[in-house]
């Protein structure tokens, strides 16, 4: 039996739109590419992580891996993050997310249409505070991840590192790494975590 590798909530409608829902650009409404297993965070997720990390986000350097539509990065943005890079394989993924960005007059971030893996690996310009990580589910993407965040010297000493996946997944995360919020929504578990 093949095995679900699709988020739930995976866009479908090609007017589908992208809602911010806090900061400058609260409720700027940014359209989505129609790409395979593409869904962006549900707002009532997003609204919940984003008060998890309240008094983080203002002048944090931050990363969207598996950005897809970028909602996570883009709501760090319009909540006063002072960059975000975004990572995404799709090329209509990037390429919309370039075009949002563009609307949205932010020069705080880049975008780079490559493997997460790829990027990862060539290390940082600087450490980061926050990252965001949304892999595609059933894909074994955090255990390839994780050990390159600390290897190339992408996390800053007290990073929040912020992670979906599905919720019967279950593997070691570093032993330094300190789970501060978990919450389950259907098949999705999001959680944050903090390098100590």
């Amino acid at each position: 039996m093949k095995k679900n590798t699709r988020k739930p909530n995976a866009v479908t409608n090609k007017n589908a739109k992208l809602r911010i829902i806090g900061g400058e650009w609260r409720s700027r409404q940014l359209p989505i590419p129609e790409v395979e297993g593409l869904r962006p965070t549900p707002d009532r997720v997003r609204e919940t992580v984003f008060n998890w990390l309240n008094f983080d986000i203002a002048g944090a350097h931050c990363a969207d891996v598996f950005c897809g539509t970028g909602a996570l990065g883009l709501e760090a943005l319009s909540r006063g993050a002072a960059s975000c890079i975004f990572v995404d394989a799709n090329r209509a993924a990037a390429q919309q997310l370039k075009s949002n960005l563009n609307t949205l007059n932010a020069t705080n971030a880049e975008v780079h249409f490559t493997s997460a893996l790829t990027y990862l690996d060539q290390g940082p310009k600087r450490p980061l505070d926050i990252v965001f990580l949304d892999p595609p589910f059933r894909k074994g993407w955090l255990e390839k991840i994780l050990p390159l965040l600390e290897e190339k010297g992408w996390l800053a000493p007290q990073a929040l590192i912020y992670i979906e996946r599905e919720s019967e997944s279950s593997f070691d995360f570093p032993s330094h790494w300190e789970l501060i919020k978990e919450k389950s929504a259907g098949q999705l578990t999001y959680s944050l975590y903090k390098r100590d």
